[in-house]
């Protein structure tokens, strides 16, 4: 079994309310649902305004698939737009 784990931080740069983050995290986070089968969260910096941490997190039983996956992923983000990605960090667990 093959566990990999993406997180990404994000910057809201013009953002000046929670409940404006909200709506861009859960834009995001409904996005990748659609579009990809993993699971994703919301996992650090819930209460600042201008930054979003989300995890991410598939399981399979081929490495190379799993990193494409998360890779892509990774490029969806990006391109959608709604953040300015600032770190990211993967790993993949051989199990």
């Amino acid at each position: 079994m093959v566990v990999g784990t993406l997180k990404v931080e994000f910057m809201l740069f013009d953002n000046r309310s929670l409940k404006g983050k909200r709506k861009v995290v859960k834009s995001m986070v409904d996005k990748v649902k659609a579009r990809f089968n993993v699971s994703i969260a919301e996992v650090g910096a819930n209460d600042k305004w201008q930054k979003i941490e989300l995890g991410i997190s598939a399981v399979g039983n081929d490495r190379r698939h799993i990193d494409s996956s998360l890779s892509h992923i990774l490029d969806f983000l990006d391109d959608l737009c709604l953040a300015q990605m600032v770190n990211t960090e993967m790993d993949i667990i051989n199990l």
